[in-house]
Protein backbone atom coordinates (compact mmCIF):
# COMPACT_ATOMS: atom_id res chain seq x y z
CA UNK A 1 0.00 0.00 0.00
CA UNK A 2 2.26 3.14 -0.94
CA UNK A 3 0.28 5.78 1.46
CA UNK A 4 1.24 8.41 -0.82
CA UNK A 5 -0.65 7.08 -3.83
CA UNK A 6 -3.73 6.39 -1.73
CA UNK A 7 -3.66 10.44 -0.27
CA UNK A 8 -2.69 11.37 -3.99
CA UNK A 9 -6.70 10.01 -5.06
CA UNK A 10 -8.06 11.22 -1.87
CA UNK A 11 -6.54 15.33 -2.35
CA UNK A 12 -7.74 14.57 -6.25
CA UNK A 13 -11.17 13.49 -5.32
CA UNK A 14 -11.46 16.07 -2.62
CA UNK A 15 -9.97 19.16 -4.85
CA UNK A 16 -12.53 18.09 -8.04
CA UNK A 17 -15.71 17.99 -5.63
CA UNK A 18 -14.72 21.61 -4.33
CA UNK A 19 -14.52 22.34 -7.96
CA UNK A 20 -10.68 23.13 -8.05
CA UNK A 21 -9.27 20.09 -10.58
CA UNK A 22 -7.86 21.61 -12.87
CA UNK A 23 -5.11 22.33 -10.23
CA UNK A 24 -2.31 20.19 -9.23
CA UNK A 25 -0.62 19.63 -6.33
CA UNK A 26 2.15 17.89 -4.51
CA UNK A 27 1.91 15.44 -1.57
CA UNK A 28 4.23 16.79 0.59
CA UNK A 29 6.36 15.34 3.84
CA UNK A 30 5.99 17.02 6.97
CA UNK A 31 9.28 18.07 8.13
CA UNK A 32 8.73 18.22 11.61
CA UNK A 33 6.27 15.37 13.38
CA UNK A 34 4.03 18.02 14.96
CA UNK A 35 2.75 19.05 11.44
CA UNK A 36 1.47 15.61 10.59
CA UNK A 37 2.50 12.78 8.36
CA UNK A 38 2.00 14.61 5.18
CA UNK A 39 1.50 18.31 4.16
CA UNK A 40 -0.89 20.60 1.29
CA UNK A 41 -0.03 23.65 -0.02
CA UNK A 42 -2.09 23.71 -2.54
CA UNK A 43 -4.53 25.72 -0.97
CA UNK A 44 -1.95 28.64 -1.39
CA UNK A 45 -1.65 28.59 -5.06
CA UNK A 46 -5.41 28.19 -5.13
CA UNK A 47 -5.97 31.36 -3.05
CA UNK A 48 -3.19 33.22 -5.29
CA UNK A 49 -4.74 32.28 -8.85
CA UNK A 50 -8.17 32.75 -7.42
CA UNK A 51 -7.42 36.17 -5.95
CA UNK A 52 -9.45 34.72 -2.53
CA UNK A 53 -8.29 33.94 0.79
CA UNK A 54 -5.86 30.89 1.08
CA UNK A 55 -7.31 29.92 4.82
CA UNK A 56 -11.04 29.81 3.52
CA UNK A 57 -9.57 27.47 0.85
CA UNK A 58 -7.72 25.32 3.03
CA UNK A 59 -10.95 25.29 5.93
CA UNK A 60 -13.20 24.46 3.39
CA UNK A 61 -11.12 21.17 1.68
CA UNK A 62 -10.41 20.17 5.20
CA UNK A 63 -13.76 19.09 5.70
CA UNK A 64 -13.67 17.52 2.14
CA UNK A 65 -10.90 15.86 3.10
CA UNK A 66 -11.52 14.56 6.52
CA UNK A 67 -14.99 13.08 4.89
CA UNK A 68 -12.79 11.56 1.88
CA UNK A 69 -10.09 10.49 4.00
CA UNK A 70 -12.42 9.28 6.80
CA UNK A 71 -10.32 5.61 6.94
CA UNK A 72 -6.49 6.56 6.72
CA UNK A 73 -6.91 10.23 8.42
CA UNK A 74 -6.32 10.92 12.33
CA UNK A 75 -6.80 14.40 11.60
CA UNK A 76 -6.76 17.23 8.90
CA UNK A 77 -4.97 20.31 10.48
CA UNK A 78 -5.20 23.36 8.71
CA UNK A 79 -2.36 26.34 9.59
CA UNK A 80 -2.03 29.96 8.82
CA UNK A 81 -1.35 31.40 6.05
CA UNK A 82 -2.77 27.95 4.39
CA UNK A 83 -0.95 24.58 5.01
CA UNK A 84 -3.18 21.49 5.54
CA UNK A 85 -1.45 18.93 7.35
CA UNK A 86 -2.52 15.32 7.14
CA UNK A 87 -2.10 12.81 10.22
CA UNK A 88 -2.19 9.23 9.68
CA UNK A 89 -4.19 6.38 12.11
CA UNK A 90 -3.64 3.94 14.32
CA UNK A 91 -5.52 1.55 11.46
CA UNK A 92 -3.37 2.83 8.56
CA UNK A 93 0.04 2.13 10.42
CA UNK A 94 -1.17 -1.46 11.52
CA UNK A 95 -1.78 -1.80 8.10
CA UNK A 96 1.61 -1.52 6.82
CA UNK A 97 3.11 -3.46 9.07
CA UNK A 98 1.12 -6.00 8.20
CA UNK A 99 1.47 -5.41 4.40
CA UNK A 100 5.92 -5.77 5.02
CA UNK A 101 5.48 -9.02 7.14
CA UNK A 102 3.01 -10.50 4.29
CA UNK A 103 5.48 -9.49 1.61
CA UNK A 104 8.51 -9.89 2.93
CA UNK A 105 11.37 -9.53 0.34
CA UNK A 106 8.83 -8.21 -2.30
CA UNK A 107 8.04 -5.32 -0.26
CA UNK A 108 8.08 -2.25 -2.04
CA UNK A 109 7.57 -3.53 -5.68
CA UNK A 110 5.49 -1.06 -7.54
CA UNK A 111 3.95 -1.05 -10.55
CA UNK A 112 5.09 2.11 -11.92
CA UNK A 113 6.95 1.00 -14.91
CA UNK A 114 4.09 -1.54 -16.35
CA UNK A 115 6.54 -3.85 -17.43
CA UNK A 116 8.42 -1.57 -20.09
CA UNK A 117 11.53 -1.94 -21.06
CA UNK A 118 14.74 -0.06 -19.68
CA UNK A 119 18.13 -0.55 -20.53
CA UNK A 120 20.69 1.12 -18.58
CA UNK A 121 23.98 1.45 -19.29
CA UNK A 122 27.05 2.20 -17.20
CA UNK A 123 31.03 2.30 -16.84
CA UNK A 124 31.44 1.93 -20.47
CA UNK A 125 35.36 3.02 -20.25
CA UNK A 126 37.47 2.17 -23.15
CA UNK A 127 39.17 -1.55 -22.73
CA UNK A 128 42.77 0.46 -23.02
CA UNK A 129 43.57 0.04 -19.39
CA UNK A 130 41.89 -0.89 -15.99
CA UNK A 131 39.28 1.20 -13.97
CA UNK A 132 40.00 3.97 -12.69
CA UNK A 133 37.50 5.38 -9.57
CA UNK A 134 36.57 7.96 -11.88
CA UNK A 135 34.69 5.53 -14.86
CA UNK A 136 33.93 3.00 -12.11
CA UNK A 137 31.73 5.84 -9.66
CA UNK A 138 29.00 5.00 -12.71
CA UNK A 139 29.20 0.89 -11.46
CA UNK A 140 27.60 1.03 -7.81
CA UNK A 141 25.30 3.84 -9.56
CA UNK A 142 24.20 2.34 -12.48
CA UNK A 143 23.70 -1.00 -10.93
CA UNK A 144 21.50 0.08 -8.19
CA UNK A 145 19.51 2.48 -10.20
CA UNK A 146 18.90 -0.64 -12.31
CA UNK A 147 17.62 -2.53 -9.45
CA UNK A 148 15.43 0.43 -8.09
CA UNK A 149 13.95 0.46 -11.43
CA UNK A 150 12.95 -2.86 -11.75
CA UNK A 151 12.09 -2.91 -8.32
CA UNK A 152 9.42 -0.42 -9.23
CA UNK A 153 8.06 -2.66 -12.03
CA UNK A 154 10.13 -2.08 -15.38
CA UNK A 155 12.27 -4.88 -17.07
CA UNK A 156 15.27 -3.81 -16.65
CA UNK A 157 18.72 -4.71 -18.57
CA UNK A 158 22.36 -3.48 -17.33
CA UNK A 159 25.06 -3.48 -20.22
CA UNK A 160 28.35 -2.47 -20.92
CA UNK A 161 28.94 -0.73 -24.26
CA UNK A 162 33.03 -2.13 -25.18
CA UNK A 163 34.76 0.62 -27.01
CA UNK A 164 36.89 -1.93 -29.29
CA UNK A 165 37.23 -0.05 -32.33
CA UNK A 166 38.65 2.59 -33.68
CA UNK A 167 41.87 5.02 -33.23
CA UNK A 168 41.81 4.51 -29.29
CA UNK A 169 42.67 0.70 -30.63
CA UNK A 170 45.48 1.61 -32.56
CA UNK A 171 46.91 3.76 -29.82
CA UNK A 172 46.89 0.82 -27.04
CA UNK A 173 49.10 -1.24 -29.81
CA UNK A 174 51.46 1.67 -30.03
CA UNK A 175 51.61 1.77 -26.07
CA UNK A 176 52.01 -1.89 -25.78
CA UNK A 177 54.55 -1.59 -28.47
CA UNK A 178 56.30 1.11 -26.90
CA UNK A 179 57.08 2.81 -30.04
CA UNK A 180 57.22 6.18 -30.71
CA UNK A 181 53.51 6.85 -30.59
CA UNK A 182 52.93 5.49 -27.31
CA UNK A 183 49.95 6.95 -25.63
CA UNK A 184 48.99 5.03 -22.40
CA UNK A 185 51.22 4.17 -19.60
CA UNK A 186 51.51 2.05 -16.54
CA UNK A 187 52.40 -1.55 -15.29
CA UNK A 188 49.65 -3.08 -17.08
CA UNK A 189 51.40 -1.44 -19.94
CA UNK A 190 54.48 -3.36 -19.06
CA UNK A 191 52.95 -6.70 -18.38
CA UNK A 192 50.90 -6.43 -21.85
CA UNK A 193 54.57 -5.80 -23.96
CA UNK A 194 55.93 -8.50 -22.47
CA UNK A 195 53.23 -11.15 -23.70
CA UNK A 196 53.29 -9.47 -27.39
CA UNK A 197 55.82 -11.94 -29.09
CA UNK A 198 56.76 -10.49 -32.47
CA UNK A 199 53.67 -9.29 -33.84
CA UNK A 200 54.63 -5.42 -35.00
CA UNK A 201 51.55 -4.14 -36.10
CA UNK A 202 49.44 -1.63 -33.96
CA UNK A 203 46.11 -2.23 -34.70
CA UNK A 204 46.38 -6.23 -33.92
CA UNK A 205 48.33 -5.78 -30.81
CA UNK A 206 45.49 -3.16 -29.82
CA UNK A 207 42.81 -5.48 -30.24
CA UNK A 208 44.51 -8.41 -28.33
CA UNK A 209 45.28 -6.00 -25.69
CA UNK A 210 41.87 -4.17 -25.53
CA UNK A 211 40.69 -7.99 -25.11
CA UNK A 212 42.93 -8.76 -22.48
CA UNK A 213 42.55 -5.68 -20.60
CA UNK A 214 38.27 -6.37 -20.93
CA UNK A 215 38.79 -10.51 -19.70
CA UNK A 216 41.70 -10.08 -17.25
CA UNK A 217 40.88 -6.85 -15.96
CA UNK A 218 37.69 -4.82 -16.33
CA UNK A 219 35.14 -7.88 -15.88
CA UNK A 220 37.90 -8.86 -12.56
CA UNK A 221 37.01 -5.28 -11.09
CA UNK A 222 33.12 -5.45 -11.80
CA UNK A 223 33.01 -8.73 -10.33
CA UNK A 224 34.38 -7.32 -7.35
CA UNK A 225 32.09 -4.51 -7.71
CA UNK A 226 29.22 -7.16 -7.54
CA UNK A 227 27.67 -6.19 -10.32
CA UNK A 228 26.60 -8.63 -13.03
CA UNK A 229 25.76 -7.21 -16.60
CA UNK A 230 23.35 -8.63 -19.09
CA UNK A 231 24.75 -7.55 -21.85
CA UNK A 232 28.54 -6.87 -23.20
CA UNK A 233 28.21 -5.31 -26.54
CA UNK A 234 30.84 -4.72 -28.69
CA UNK A 235 31.91 -1.94 -31.22
CA UNK A 236 33.21 -3.90 -33.36
CA UNK A 237 29.96 -5.76 -33.91
CA UNK A 238 28.52 -2.55 -35.56
CA UNK A 239 30.85 -2.02 -38.17
CA UNK A 240 31.36 -5.54 -38.85
CA UNK A 241 27.62 -6.13 -39.52
CA UNK A 242 27.61 -2.13 -41.63
CA UNK A 243 25.25 -0.94 -38.85
CA UNK A 244 27.57 2.51 -39.07
CA UNK A 245 27.18 2.23 -42.94
CA UNK A 246 23.10 2.07 -43.25
CA UNK A 247 22.79 4.76 -40.24
CA UNK A 248 24.52 7.13 -42.78
CA UNK A 249 22.61 6.04 -45.51
CA UNK A 250 19.49 6.59 -43.57
CA UNK A 251 20.67 10.22 -43.08
CA UNK A 252 21.44 10.37 -46.28
CA UNK A 253 17.93 9.59 -47.31
CA UNK A 254 16.57 11.92 -44.80
CA UNK A 255 18.86 15.08 -46.58
CA UNK A 256 20.52 15.46 -42.92
CA UNK A 257 24.50 14.84 -44.37
CA UNK A 258 26.95 17.49 -45.97
CA UNK A 259 30.01 17.06 -47.20
CA UNK A 260 32.39 19.68 -46.18
CA UNK A 261 36.07 19.78 -46.69
CA UNK A 262 36.21 16.45 -47.09
CA UNK A 263 34.29 15.24 -43.90
CA UNK A 264 30.49 14.25 -43.69
CA UNK A 265 28.43 16.32 -41.32
CA UNK A 266 25.17 15.32 -39.85
CA UNK A 267 22.49 18.33 -39.67
CA UNK A 268 22.35 18.48 -35.70
CA UNK A 269 21.36 22.22 -36.12
CA UNK A 270 18.11 21.20 -37.29
CA UNK A 271 17.01 19.43 -33.90
CA UNK A 272 18.26 22.31 -31.39
CA UNK A 273 22.38 21.09 -31.33
CA UNK A 274 24.83 24.36 -31.36
CA UNK A 275 26.05 22.87 -33.92
CA UNK A 276 26.46 20.05 -36.92
CA UNK A 277 28.48 16.75 -35.66
CA UNK A 278 31.09 15.32 -37.64
CA UNK A 279 30.25 11.63 -38.55
CA UNK A 280 33.05 11.10 -41.07
CA UNK A 281 36.29 12.90 -41.00
CA UNK A 282 38.20 14.10 -44.13
CA UNK A 283 40.65 11.07 -43.53
CA UNK A 284 37.75 8.83 -43.72
CA UNK A 285 37.75 7.65 -40.39
CA UNK A 286 34.11 7.40 -38.58
CA UNK A 287 33.88 9.60 -34.74
CA UNK A 288 32.33 7.64 -31.87
CA UNK A 289 28.69 9.47 -33.00
CA UNK A 290 28.34 7.79 -35.80
CA UNK A 291 28.80 4.25 -33.91
CA UNK A 292 27.08 5.82 -31.13
CA UNK A 293 23.98 6.28 -33.17
CA UNK A 294 24.17 3.04 -34.84
CA UNK A 295 24.36 1.52 -31.24
CA UNK A 296 21.21 3.16 -30.03
CA UNK A 297 19.07 2.54 -32.90
CA UNK A 298 19.95 -1.35 -32.53
CA UNK A 299 18.57 -0.98 -28.64
CA UNK A 300 15.59 0.90 -29.10
CA UNK A 301 14.58 -0.61 -33.17
CA UNK A 302 16.12 -4.73 -32.67
CA UNK A 303 15.79 -4.85 -28.69
CA UNK A 304 12.59 -2.66 -28.63
CA UNK A 305 13.57 -0.81 -24.97
CA UNK A 306 10.91 1.90 -24.30
CA UNK A 307 14.03 3.95 -22.31
CA UNK A 308 17.18 3.49 -22.26
CA UNK A 309 19.61 5.51 -19.66
CA UNK A 310 23.34 5.98 -19.75
CA UNK A 311 25.58 6.87 -16.91
CA UNK A 312 28.37 8.90 -18.44
CA UNK A 313 31.27 10.96 -17.04
CA UNK A 314 30.83 14.67 -16.90
CA UNK A 315 34.07 14.71 -19.26
CA UNK A 316 31.19 13.74 -21.93
CA UNK A 317 28.84 16.60 -21.45
CA UNK A 318 29.35 18.41 -24.80
CA UNK A 319 28.54 14.65 -26.69
CA UNK A 320 25.01 14.55 -25.18
CA UNK A 321 23.26 16.90 -27.57
CA UNK A 322 24.73 15.13 -30.63
CA UNK A 323 23.63 11.74 -29.63
CA UNK A 324 20.26 13.38 -28.62
CA UNK A 325 19.88 14.80 -32.29
CA UNK A 326 20.86 11.51 -34.01
CA UNK A 327 18.54 9.35 -32.01
CA UNK A 328 15.53 12.40 -32.86
CA UNK A 329 16.60 12.12 -36.11
CA UNK A 330 16.73 8.50 -37.16
CA UNK A 331 12.94 8.18 -34.69
CA UNK A 332 13.25 7.58 -31.71
CA UNK A 333 12.86 11.33 -30.12
CA UNK A 334 12.32 11.58 -25.70
CA UNK A 335 13.77 7.53 -25.67
CA UNK A 336 16.93 8.33 -24.21
CA UNK A 337 18.02 9.66 -20.77
CA UNK A 338 21.66 10.90 -20.18
CA UNK A 339 23.22 10.59 -16.74
CA UNK A 340 26.65 12.98 -16.03
CA UNK A 341 28.72 11.96 -13.25
CA UNK A 342 30.95 14.05 -11.46
CA UNK A 343 34.76 12.92 -10.23
CA UNK A 344 35.87 11.36 -7.56
CA UNK A 345 38.87 12.70 -5.30
CA UNK A 346 39.84 9.85 -2.58
CA UNK A 347 41.11 12.04 0.38
CA UNK A 348 43.59 10.50 3.33
CA UNK A 349 44.68 11.98 5.98
CA UNK A 350 43.20 15.59 4.82
CA UNK A 351 45.52 15.40 1.62
CA UNK A 352 44.53 14.27 -1.55
CA UNK A 353 45.64 10.80 -3.13
CA UNK A 354 47.16 11.19 -6.51
CA UNK A 355 48.90 8.92 -7.87
CA UNK A 356 48.16 5.32 -8.09
CA UNK A 357 50.68 2.21 -7.53
CA UNK A 358 50.22 0.24 -10.91
CA UNK A 359 48.58 2.63 -13.75
CA UNK A 360 51.08 5.71 -13.17
CA UNK A 361 48.84 8.71 -13.82
CA UNK A 362 45.57 7.32 -11.89
CA UNK A 363 43.87 5.82 -8.91
CA UNK A 364 42.49 2.39 -10.04
CA UNK A 365 39.27 1.05 -9.01
CA UNK A 366 41.33 -2.29 -8.13
CA UNK A 367 43.81 -0.35 -5.81
CA UNK A 368 41.02 0.79 -3.82
CA UNK A 369 39.50 -2.19 -3.26
CA UNK A 370 42.57 -3.97 -2.22
CA UNK A 371 41.96 -1.53 0.90
CA UNK A 372 38.56 -0.96 1.35
CA UNK A 373 35.39 -3.89 1.63
CA UNK A 374 33.17 -3.42 -1.82
CA UNK A 375 30.17 -2.79 0.88
CA UNK A 376 31.61 0.61 1.80
CA UNK A 377 32.77 0.95 -1.68
CA UNK A 378 29.83 0.73 -2.83
CA UNK A 379 27.83 2.84 -0.37
CA UNK A 380 30.42 5.57 -0.10
CA UNK A 381 29.87 6.02 -3.94
CA UNK A 382 25.91 6.43 -3.89
CA UNK A 383 25.52 8.56 -1.12
CA UNK A 384 26.40 11.92 -3.69
CA UNK A 385 24.06 13.39 -5.48
CA UNK A 386 25.41 12.15 -9.06
CA UNK A 387 25.80 15.65 -10.48
CA UNK A 388 27.88 16.27 -7.09
CA UNK A 389 31.95 16.38 -6.83
CA UNK A 390 32.32 12.93 -4.81
CA UNK A 391 35.14 13.61 -2.10
CA UNK A 392 35.82 9.77 -0.75
CA UNK A 393 37.08 9.76 2.96
CA UNK A 394 39.53 7.12 3.12
CA UNK A 395 40.05 7.25 6.77
CA UNK A 396 36.72 6.52 7.28
CA UNK A 397 35.86 4.04 4.86
CA UNK A 398 38.63 1.97 6.87
CA UNK A 399 37.25 2.45 9.83
CA UNK A 400 35.05 -0.09 11.29
CA UNK A 401 33.10 1.24 14.02
CA UNK A 402 29.95 2.84 13.84
CA UNK A 403 31.37 6.08 12.88
CA UNK A 404 31.49 4.60 9.64
CA UNK A 405 27.95 5.22 8.25
CA UNK A 406 27.98 1.18 6.30
CA UNK A 407 28.67 -0.13 9.46
CA UNK A 408 26.71 1.63 11.52
CA UNK A 409 23.45 0.42 9.43
CA UNK A 410 24.67 -3.07 9.36
CA UNK A 411 24.76 -3.08 12.98
CA UNK A 412 21.34 -2.02 13.30
CA UNK A 413 20.71 -5.22 10.70
CA UNK A 414 23.24 -7.30 13.11
CA UNK A 415 21.14 -5.86 16.06
CA UNK A 416 17.37 -6.77 14.73
CA UNK A 417 18.12 -9.98 14.27
CA UNK A 418 20.00 -10.53 17.54
CA UNK A 419 16.85 -9.74 18.91
CA UNK A 420 14.97 -12.11 16.74
CA UNK A 421 17.00 -14.93 17.74
CA UNK A 422 16.25 -13.82 21.30
CA UNK A 423 12.88 -13.48 20.97
CA UNK A 424 11.51 -17.08 22.03
CA UNK A 425 9.36 -17.20 18.95
CA UNK A 426 9.28 -19.07 15.86
CA UNK A 427 10.18 -16.37 13.32
CA UNK A 428 9.42 -18.06 10.34
CA UNK A 429 5.29 -18.83 11.06
CA UNK A 430 5.03 -15.07 11.38
CA UNK A 431 2.99 -14.29 8.35
CA UNK A 432 1.20 -11.17 8.97
CA UNK A 433 0.71 -8.67 11.81
CA UNK A 434 -1.41 -10.21 14.22
CA UNK A 435 -0.66 -7.37 17.04
CA UNK A 436 0.09 -4.11 15.45
CA UNK A 437 -2.97 -2.60 17.70
CA UNK A 438 -0.45 -2.19 20.68
CA UNK A 439 2.15 -0.19 19.06
CA UNK A 440 1.37 2.82 20.40
CA UNK A 441 4.61 4.04 21.71
CA UNK A 442 6.30 7.05 20.32
CA UNK A 443 9.40 5.07 19.63
CA UNK A 444 6.96 2.77 17.52
CA UNK A 445 4.85 4.88 15.48
CA UNK A 446 7.90 6.57 14.29
CA UNK A 447 9.51 2.99 13.27
CA UNK A 448 6.79 2.38 11.28
CA UNK A 449 6.55 6.11 9.78
CA UNK A 450 10.01 5.01 8.77
CA UNK A 451 9.33 2.12 7.31
CA UNK A 452 6.63 3.37 5.14
CA UNK A 453 9.15 5.90 3.50
CA UNK A 454 10.57 2.80 1.09
CA UNK A 455 8.06 2.35 -1.18
CA UNK A 456 8.50 6.28 -1.91
CA UNK A 457 12.10 6.02 -2.18
CA UNK A 458 11.45 3.48 -4.51
CA UNK A 459 9.28 5.66 -6.58
CA UNK A 460 10.85 8.98 -6.03
CA UNK A 461 14.06 7.29 -7.38
CA UNK A 462 12.51 5.52 -10.31
CA UNK A 463 11.37 9.00 -11.51
CA UNK A 464 14.54 11.56 -10.87
CA UNK A 465 17.24 8.86 -10.83
CA UNK A 466 18.51 10.43 -7.66
CA UNK A 467 20.01 7.29 -5.82
CA UNK A 468 21.86 9.05 -3.13
CA UNK A 469 18.50 8.56 -0.96
CA UNK A 470 18.76 5.00 -0.57
CA UNK A 471 21.89 5.10 1.92
CA UNK A 472 20.25 8.24 3.35
CA UNK A 473 17.02 6.30 4.08
CA UNK A 474 19.53 3.39 5.09
CA UNK A 475 20.82 5.44 7.47
CA UNK A 476 17.49 6.71 8.67
CA UNK A 477 16.09 3.35 9.59
CA UNK A 478 18.71 2.35 11.20
CA UNK A 479 18.96 5.72 13.33
CA UNK A 480 15.14 5.39 13.85
CA UNK A 481 15.16 1.50 14.91
CA UNK A 482 18.32 2.03 17.38
CA UNK A 483 16.07 4.44 18.68
CA UNK A 484 12.81 2.11 18.87
CA UNK A 485 15.36 -0.37 20.50
CA UNK A 486 16.62 1.84 23.35
CA UNK A 487 13.16 3.67 24.08
CA UNK A 488 11.03 0.21 24.24
CA UNK A 489 11.59 -2.66 25.49
CA UNK A 490 11.36 -5.26 22.78
CA UNK A 491 11.43 -8.35 24.56
CA UNK A 492 8.89 -7.24 27.09
CA UNK A 493 7.03 -9.56 29.71
CA UNK A 494 4.22 -8.55 28.65
CA UNK A 495 3.46 -11.21 25.71
CA UNK A 496 0.81 -9.20 23.59
CA UNK A 497 3.21 -6.69 23.44
CA UNK A 498 6.39 -8.59 23.01
CA UNK A 499 4.80 -9.93 20.47
CA UNK A 500 3.81 -6.87 18.48
CA UNK A 501 6.82 -5.46 19.26
CA UNK A 502 8.94 -8.56 17.36
CA UNK A 503 6.27 -8.32 13.93
CA UNK A 504 7.56 -4.40 13.96
CA UNK A 505 11.28 -5.74 14.39
CA UNK A 506 11.02 -7.85 11.66
CA UNK A 507 9.06 -5.62 9.52
CA UNK A 508 12.40 -3.11 9.98
CA UNK A 509 14.55 -6.02 9.12
CA UNK A 510 13.10 -6.88 5.59
CA UNK A 511 12.90 -3.31 4.51
CA UNK A 512 16.80 -2.43 6.07
CA UNK A 513 17.31 -5.69 4.08
CA UNK A 514 15.39 -5.09 0.79
CA UNK A 515 17.50 -1.65 0.96
CA UNK A 516 20.93 -2.61 1.07
CA UNK A 517 20.19 -5.52 -1.34
CA UNK A 518 19.11 -2.83 -3.90
CA UNK A 519 22.72 -1.23 -3.31
CA UNK A 520 24.21 -4.63 -3.28
CA UNK A 521 25.31 -4.37 -0.01
CA UNK A 522 25.60 -7.45 2.54
CA UNK A 523 22.99 -7.55 5.27
CA UNK A 524 24.94 -9.54 8.28
CA UNK A 525 23.13 -11.81 11.03
CA UNK A 526 26.04 -11.20 13.26
CA UNK A 527 29.06 -8.34 13.52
Amino acid sequence: MLIRKEIQKIVKNSLKKEGFEEFDFQVLKSRERKHGDYSLNIALEIGKRKGVNPMEIALSLKKRLEKEGKKIFEKVEVLPPGFINLFLNQKCFEEIVDEVLRKKEFFGNLDLGKRKKVQVEFISANPTGPLTIGNARGGPFGDTLANVLKKAGYETEKAYYINDYGKQIIALGHSVLKDEMAKYQGEYIDFLHNRIGNEKDPYKIGKWAAYIILTEMIKATVEKLNIRYDEWFSESWLYENKRVDKILDLLKKKDLIYESEGALFFKAKQFGDIRDRVLVKSDKQTTYLAGDIAYHEYKFKDKKFDKVINVWGADHAGDVKGLESGIEAIGFKDKLDTILLQFVTIYQDGEQVKMSKRAGTYITMDDLLNDVPVDVVRFFFLQKSFNTHLNFNLDLALDESEKNPVYYVKYAHARICSVLRNSGIDISKIKKAKHAKFLKEEAEINLIREILKFEEVIEDTAKDYEVHRLPQYALDLASTFHKFYNDCKILDEDKKIRQARIELTLAAKFALSNILDIMGISSPERM
